[in-house]
């Protein structure tokens, strides 16, 4: 897997959940080889607005991975899916 390919959790600075996501996906990255933007929706009226309840959510682009928890099994589905 490629190092240009970037996941990007959106996350928020209080959050114990998008804190705990953002360490649990640590062994993928080592696996998979992806690089991992953090944004902070409450810093993006936008973002706030699409995904506020839904945060902590993992994406790739515009494509949910999943949210609330990190989904070990969706994030390895997403990446055979992908090649």
């Amino acid at each position: 897997m490629s190092a240009e390919r970037q996941l990007t959790v959106l996350s928020r600075e209080w959050c114990h959940l998008c804190h705990d996501l953002i360490e649990a996906l640590k062994p993928l990255q080592a696996e998979f080889g992806f690089g991992l933007q953090v944004v902070d929706v409450d810093a993006d009226e936008a973002l706030e607005a699409r995904w506020n309840e839904l945060v902590p959510v993992l994406l790739e682009g515009e494509v949910e991975i999943c949210h609330h928890f990190l989904d070990e099994g969706a994030v390895r589905a997403h990446f055979q899916r992908i090649g």
